[in-house]
């Protein structure tokens, strides 16, 4: 598409949705707050003039209020922050590891990827890691059903919402070490946080934090799964899980974030017209060879990377330090029980529908 005439593309489906190419115009988009807004980052049958006031700071919130509310979540996902969770994410995988190990094969994203950022994320909130399957099925709802049926989208909010409101309660009555109370004890503008800023930060956790961090160790996993020297380069140097990482992230970038066109603007020869949204696909910024050499080979020693798979702008992953130790620590502990291994059967691979992208069933055996 990029490459064959139109980098701008365009459906009437959802009320019009358009669809850049390249990387170019993606970048322009996401650091432009003047003719964009971010108060609806799903694409849905829902009309633009219907959205209404509903907000999930900071990844549904527009400057000026962003940066406040970005501002105060920010000291909670510092690398220093995420530090502390790096021995409890290598006991996680160690414990699901512990399930298939001896068993010669196992489905790498239903018993393992899926797990640990629920897992993660779980102990982070303090709540129960048993909720998993209810996350998972609050995220299938919101993320590939609701788009296509408004129904099953509102009533899952509704009940996540009523789910962190239980929560919010007894942290305020009973105070801990989890991320409830740091939202408790936050500011913004030098006033504390009220209750759809603390909630649409514990949203934005369940949205954002555990289906695109799963989809990212899941296609890492396929692609090992597919191509013997990369397995054998990570399984010989314990140095290059960090480039590694970083060629998954770009390479199979999982996320395309929405925006609403606020205001007539042009790009790239295309008239983009008020009340309708655009997508903002980073896996295609991130493939395209104007910007990066050699953009559409994997490199898995790639030294130079500026991939944009947490996206651009002032809405860049809050998340990313996290992301990139979930990732990390789960392909290290898996290297150091399962060096080797190889895809079974693509026919069976699956993979999600709707703006995260990731594969929902890789087998490997070894």
């Amino acid at each position: 598409m990029r490459d064959g005439g139109c980098p701008v593309a365009h459906t009437d489906r959802f009320h019009g949705v358009y669809l850049p190419t390249r990387h170019t115009d993606i970048a322009a988009i996401a650091h432009d707050t003047e003719h964009f807004s971010s108060k609806s980052v799903i694409v849905n049958d829902l009309p633009v003039a219907e959205i209404g006031s509903f907000r999930s700071p900071p990844i549904t919130s527009d400057p000026p209020e962003h940066q406040d509310h970005r501002r105060a979540l920010l000291p909670a996902f510092s690398p220093k922050a995420i530090e502390k969770w790096v021995p409890v994410t290598r006991q996680i995988c160690n414990e699901l590891l512990d399930d298939f190990s001896d068993s010669g094969s196992c489905d790498a994203s239903a018993d393992y990827a899926q797990h640990i950022p629920v897992k993660v994320i779980a102990r982070m909130i303090g709540i129960p890691e048993e909720d998993g399957d209810l996350f998972r099925q609050w995220i299938l709802d919101l993320l590939e059903i609701g788009p296509n049926d408004l129904k099953v989208g509102k009533k899952a909010a509704r009940e996540v919402f009523d789910y962190f409101g239980e929560y919010l309660k007894a942290r305020r009555k009973d105070p801990r070490d989890d991320i409830v109370t740091y939202f408790l004890e936050a500011e913004v503008d030098g006033q504390p946080m009220d209750d759809s800023q603390i909630m649409g930060g514990l949203f934005l956790l369940l949205l954002a934090g555990i289906d695109t961090t799963w989809s990212s160790i899941g296609s890492s996993f396929w692609h090992l799964g597919q191509h013997l020297e990369d397995r054998q380069r990570l399984a010989s140097d314990s140095t290059s899980f960090d480039a590694a990482v970083e060629e998954f992230l770009r390479f199979y970038s999982p996320v395309t974030m929405a925006r609403v066109i606020t205001e007539e603007v042009e790009i790239s020869g295309t008239t983009l017209c008020p009340g309708q949204r655009v997508l903002l696909p980073f896996a295609a910024a991130n493939r395209d060879t104007d910007f990066m050499e050699d953009a559409e080979t994997f490199q898995i020693d790639r030294e130079v990377n500026r991939h944009s798979a947490f996206g651009l702008g002032i809405h860049r992953c809050l998340g990313s330090n996290l992301a990139r130790m979930e990732i990390k620590v789960a392909l290290e502990e898996w290297f150091r029980r399962i060096p080797e291994f190889e895809l079974t059967d693509p026919r069976v691979v699956t993979w999600s529908s709707g703006q995260v992208r990731g594969p929902r069933h890789v087998p490997l055996k070894w």
